[in-house]
This record gives C-alpha cells, structure tokens and sequence, in this order.
C-alpha cells in the first residue's frame, strides 16, 4: 500500500494566501467588451430592454439571454463545515468559495457562494426558493443532517432547476462507483454482499440509499450511528434512521462486522480495529472515508489482512473517494441540457461512468497528464484520480444523456461526439501540463537549489516543494536569516530543509577550484578572484552545486534582473553542444495554449537563430504533450507590408523548409491572424492561420513586452520564462515573481533534469 506524503501549510500562509492581491478566492468579470459608449448602452440601458422583454415573454428565454444555464448557486449555513462543525454561517465562506473555484476549475461553471444565516429549514426553503430562479442548478454544503434531507426534498419539490446537496449524493456516487469496480476485482454479487456502514449522516443516508437503488437488497444493509447498531427495538429514531432500523440480535460495531463483505465508513477516526477486520468475510472491501483521520488506515489493515481491497477520502493513498470526481461533471451535464432535477438515473449514469473509466486503459496522453505512470485497473485502482482529464468529457455526456432519456432535461443535444469534444476545450491546460510535472517529479525526487534561500517568496516554494513531496529543496542562505523568516511566516524554525552556503568550507573549496578551471584561461581569474566569486554570490554557489553533481537543478532570480542571472550561470555553465539557448514562455488565456520565444536572451535574433528557436520550442512543446504548430510572427502577413525588417523572419521559413523539419511552420504573420479562426477564409492554404500554438517572435523586445502585457492585463496566466538549450536543469524567475510562480519553476527544472540526464546517455 504505497502511501504519498500530505501537503501542510502554516496557518498563517493560508491566511495570507486569502488576503494577498484581492481579498478571497472569487471575481466576476464581464464576459462582454465593456469600452466603448455603445457597449454600455447594449449591456445596460437602453439595450437590455431587449432580452428582459424576451424574457418576459418566454422565461426559458434567460437560458440563451443571461449565464443562468451556466450558473450554480453554492449555499451553506455553516452548521457542518467541513471537519469543524457549527461554526456559523460566515464562517463557511471560506469553503464556499473554495467551491465554487472548483466548480470553474474543472467543469468551467461559473458559481457563487450564498450563505444563509440561519439553522431553521423552513427560513433557508423559503430563501432559497425567491432567489433560485437567478441560477441554473443549486449545490447545498456543509448543512447538518437531519435539516440537509429536509431542505433538499422540499426543494426538489418546488424547483425546476437541479437541486444538489454534495455532501450526501456526491460522496454517493462516488462511493458506489468506487464498490462497482471492488466487487468486480473481488467477484462479489451485490445483491448477495453483507454491507455495514458505519455513520448515520447525510453522506451514509445518500450513500444507502443508492446503494439500494443499484442493487444491494435492504435486509443486508447494517446501519450504525453514534450510539450503535440502528435496530427495530430502538426509540426515538428519526424517519430517515427508523428505514434503515434492522432486525438484528447486533448492538455493537464488532457484532456486525462478522462475516461482512463491505465496511462503508463515514463516521470517526479509529472506530474500527484490526480484530473487526480479521472477522470479515473472504476478499473484504472496506471504504474508510472520515477525514481527516480514517476509520481504520491502510497500513492496519495490510497487517492483518492481504485480501482486502481498501479506500479512504486521503490523497495519500490509493483509491481516494473525493467528491471532486463528481459534482463539477454531474452540473455540467445537467446545465448543458437544462436539466429540472438531478435525478436518480444521472447519478447512476455518473457513477457507472466514472467505474467504467477506472476499467479502461489508460492512453498515452492521459498517461503523461498524470505524470508518465500507467495506472492499473485492480485492487490499487478502483477509482480514477481527480486530475484525470477524461472526466470532463465523460462525465457530462453519461449525465446529459440520462438526463435526456429520463425526461428531465429541456434540451436536447444532437451529436453527442461534437459536444464530448466541445468539453475538451473547457479545461485550462496548464494546470493538466503542471499535474503531470508534479507527478512525475514525485516518483524521482530531485534535489532542487533555490538559491535566493532568504527571499521570503523563495522560501515559501522551497517549502511548498518539500511539503507537497516534490522533491528536495536546498536552501542557499545564511541559517539565522532563514530561521528569522520561518518565523514572520509561521513555520516552525526547525523545519527541515536543507541550507547551503559559504560557510562550508569542503564544498567551498571544490566549486572554487571548478570554476577556477573554467575561467582562469578565458577570463584571466586568479583562484583568488574565483573563491570570492563563489564565497559572495548565491547565484555562482547554487550553479557549481548543479555542475558539480551536488543538485540536480536550480530555480533562481526574483531578487534581480533576469540578465543578471543568466550572465552569472553562463559563466559556470555552457549551453547545450548544438542546442540554441533562449527563453520560452506558457502563456494561457481562456483554455488556450500558446508558447511565446525568445524572451529573454537574444535580442535581435538572425534567421538562422530564429529558425533555431522554432526547432528546439516544437521538441519543447512536444515533450509538454502538445503537437507544435509554429507561427513566426511580424507586423506583417506574408509579406504584407514588406520592409526591411520582415526579410530576416521570411528566410528563417526558408531555412525550415529547406530542414524538411517534421512540424507545422508559417510566416510571417501579424498574432491575430496567427491566433484567430477568422482568418482561415482570408488564407485558406496555410495550416498555422488561426492554429497556431507557438508564436517565434522577431526580437527579444517585442516578445518581452507582449508576455508581460498578457500577464498584466489579460489575467493570462504565465509559466516562464523557460531556460531553454543551457547544459543544466536551471530556470530564471522574473523580478518578484509570486510564491507559485517560483513553485512551479521549481517543478520544470526538476522535471528538465530528467530530461537533459537522458539526452546525455543517449
């Protein structure tokens, strides 16, 4: 049972992670232009008497006029937040927000968070049922039980819109998806297997419930709560605890297990013992889902069984049972088709369709999302992992189609392969790109140097590496200084990093006397001048630990200007042999990828380079899962306007085809037509019109200023600059870069460093 290590933050970085930039998690931003006096005037008045008299006439009209069929309401009173209880209806905010950010992440819905105050259901009805019709679904969270039932059900009744409370139908679907595929891999009948579950909230009432309606026969449901065995004798049971009362001579938890085929756990930590799992049937299936801590871990049961087949709600385990499998899937498909209600027949579609997808192999691209390791379908893997990408486009249309056969949904979708593919494009890419980085990187454990140790931002990505289980940090600074830092962020200052610096003589020594080697003859240093270089420069220090075999990779800069790093690393470390060294950004905006060169070394590149560039970004990209479609960009468009300087870009076209190269190329081109689909009519003969996803820029200026206004301006999202062609694992970060900007540098050259280990045995 391989266990992975969990992520932990200090409190203090939580909070100021909540409170930097903007306060919370979530914006609206219009998604019209909002310029000009005549975009006020049709977005407001007098141009919104349009739609509103369309809708007044034909309400479904608010679907096609407003984001209502994109958008989900996401409400809590706060009475069962989390782990944590009643705490309150604001304090639930946090979290609710936390929600609807997932929401957008993973099925592109737009949410917003509503929190009631107040614990008496017919007030949160009533609430609810004047504001619903602004909103095409609603998720009820972290309400109590035994209000949540009532709340949903008189919802249900009243609304024509999906009512959803994930905390019970969520963790439902998932767990019956996780148990379909366990009785598979363990040949059990459901309508044969002993089920005792272990809780009697909204999550264990759902989860019951399903499970009935799937097949598992009543008489072989045990229901446990705080105060033991739910049976017939007992008094004062609610009508929902009162269903699940059993006929049973069992009044404690270890009576019930004997001879049980499934434990179902949604209760407390340690309730159940390794003698209660010694009891169970042949081949027991046991889902310890309480958080944080479960019902029993992995490990206790491996000690006394080697048949069981285990799954908890950790990530640090195999077989996690996360409500992030289902609820952004499950509302995506109900709001494509415009569904009433989320009914019995999508949450199954759901189910089976996430069971199934465990099932099938995993593809190569998928494959390299996920890290490069081929999950297998067997008592490992009963479930897909969250960051699988298959779930968008499968989930939706298993519920879409449900929905659609069993009469609840107002539209129909005709082609349901256009509309899988159309759920591709949803999906922001870099995150997919980073989640394979990171989980590639995790399995080989490379010793990164973050070599500007005492930079408070620099600290906390070295310490975001370590604790997300990325790999080693090596800090290069001075212990107090650090210490003193741990402190204003809220660590503990015997945290255990690594920290390097002049003060070690041994290594001291050895990198004097290596870059002594390399420039006493080129640049006439004495050994003197080579150990002051490495004694006072963090940057020279962190480069001779990579080239000396001491680290595999290093994340630099943030405290100075690009070039000032990348003139101190090259005079320790030479570019690749026959390899262009340049600077290659991500750059993604509205699910779309592009990759922007050079950035930040040369600054009027020959054609002869330019051409160079697009040869080594297509390998880059390549290796990002991306086939490369290269554009050389200009100010004009096939040579229209010609001038003297778009010669330079139209030969390093010639120079490629010449190369006979094996990707996509044109130019030159302006970025709209480069980029926009509406140009296609204009030049119907090139490929890259419209498709491009690298963009070769005439000069370092015009690349550095484009990037950097995407960043400011668009809320693109940027990864880079990436160091490209250097003989060592090593990235620059910009001037006063964030904390994640760092991370995921950090992240690149580890995962660089594999790379450039493998180019050099083979």
């Amino acid at each position: 049972m391989k266990k992975k290590k969990i992520e932990h933050y200090s409190d203090k970085e939580a909070l100021d992670f909540h409170n930097s930039n903007k306060s919370g998690k979530i914006e609206i931003i219009s998604s019209k232009p909002m310029v000009t006096k005549r975009d006020l005037a049709l977005a407001y008045s007098p141009g919104v008497a349009a739609p509103v008299k369309a809708i007044s006439k034909n309400p479904d009209l608010a679907y096609d006029y407003t984001t209502k069929g994109n958008l989900v309401a996401v409400i809590s009173n706060g009475t069962a937040i989390l782990g944590l209880g009643n705490l309150g209806a604001i304090a639930s905010k946090p979290v609710m927000e936390g929600k609807a950010v997932l929401f957008k992440r993973f099925a592109d819905i737009d949410a917003i968070d509503l929190e009631i105050d107040s614990t008496k259901p017919e007030e949160i009805i009533n609430s609810i049922k004047n504001f619903a019709n602004s909103f095409g679904g609603i998720n009820l969270e972290d309400i109590a039980a035994p209000d949540c039932f009532v709340i949903e059900e008189k919802l249900k009744k009243i609304l024509d819109i999906p009512v959803f409370h994930d905390d019970q139908h969520g963790t439902a679907i998932i767990t019956y998806a996780a148990l379909l595929n366990a009785l598979d891999i363990s040949k059990k009948n459901i309508k044969k297997v002993k089920v005792v579950v272990n809780g009697a909230g909204a999550s264990a009432m759902a989860c019951s419930n399903l499970l009935l309606k799937a097949g598992v026969i009543k008489s072989n449901i045990t229901m446990l709560d705080s105060k033991g065995v739910i049976h017939k004798n007992r008094n004062n049971l609610n009508k929902w605890k009162q269903n699940y009362a059993a006929k049973t001579n069992s009044r404690r938890l270890s009576d019930a297990i004997k001879g049980a085929d499934v434990f179902l756990g949604l209760s407390s930590a340690g309730v159940l013992t390794k003698e209660d799992v010694r009891s169970m049937g042949a081949n027991p299936i046991i889902f310890a889902c309480a958080n944080p801590d479960p019902e029993i871990t992995p490990e206790e049961v491996e000690e006394v069984r080697n048949d069981a087949i285990v799954a908890t709600g950790r990530s640090d385990y195999p077989n996690q049972v996360n409500n992030l499998l289902g609820f952004p899937y499950i509302f995506r498909g109900a709001l494509d088709v415009r569904a009433k209600t989320i009914n019995d027949e999508m949450k199954i579609a759901a189910a089976n369709a996430i069971a199934y997808l465990a099932r099938e192999r995993v593809p190569d691209e998928v494959v390299a999302a996920m890290g490069g390791e081929r999950p297998k379908y067997g008592k490992e893997y009963i479930i897909p992992s969250t960051f699988d990408p298959r779930l968008i486009n499968v989930i939706p249309v298993a519920v879409a189609k449900a929905a659609i056969k069993s009469g609840v949904a107002r539209k129909k979708i005709d082609n349901f392969e256009i509309y899988s593919e159309q759920l591709k494009q949803r999906l922001d890419p870099s995150v997919t790109i980073m989640q394979g980085i990171n989980s590639q990187i995790k399995r080989t454990q490379k010793r990164v140097v973050f070599a500007d140790g005492e930079d408070e931002n620099t600290l906390k990505a070295a310490i975001a590496f370590k604790n997300s289980g990325l790999g080693i940090p090596i800090l290069v600074a001075k212990d107090k200084v650090v210490k003193q830092r741990l402190k204003e962020i809220g660590y503990s200052e015997n945290l255990n990093i690594e920290i390097v610096n002049s003060t070690k003589k041994k290594f001291r020594e050895k990198y004097s006397q290596y870059v002594f080697d390399k420039l006493h003859r080129s640049q006439g240093l004495l050994e003197r001048d080579c150990d002051r270089l490495v004694r006072n420069d963090r940057v020279i220090w962190g480069s001779c630990m990579v080239a000396c075999g001491d680290a595999d990779a290093m994340v630099t800069g943030n405290t100075r200007r690009y070039g000032q790093s990348l003139q101190k690393i090259i005079k320790v470390i030479p570019p690749r042999p026959g390899e262009i060294m340049f600077g290659l950004n991500m750059v993604v905006n509205k699910g779309k990828t592009v990759f922007i060169g050079d950035t930040s070394v040369h600054e009027y590149p020959s054609s002869k380079q330019l051409a160079d560039i697009a040869i080594s970004s297509a390998r880059v990209v390549r290796l990002f899962g991306f086939t490369p479609k290269v554009a050389f960009l200009s100010h004009s468009t096939f040579g229209q306007p010609m001038t003297s300087r778009t010669k330079h870009i139209r030969d390093a076209v010639d120079i490629l085809k010449n190369k006979k190269v094996d990707f996509e190329f044109d130019g030159d081109m302006q970025p709209d037509v480069a980029l926009n689909n509406e140009y296609k009519e204009l030049y119907p003969l090139s490929e890259i019109v419209g498709n491009a996803n690298i963009l070769i820029m005439p000069g370092q200026h015009s690349a550095a200023i484009s990037y950097k206004l995407l960043k400011s301006m668009s809320g693109s999202k940027v990864i880079g600059p990436l160091l490209i062609g250097l003989g060592a694992a090593i990235e620059i970060a910009p001037l006063r870069c964030s904390t994640s900007e760092i991370l995921n540098l950090a992240s690149v050259a580890a995962y660089s460093s594999g790379v450039i280990n493998y180019d050099k045995k083979n």
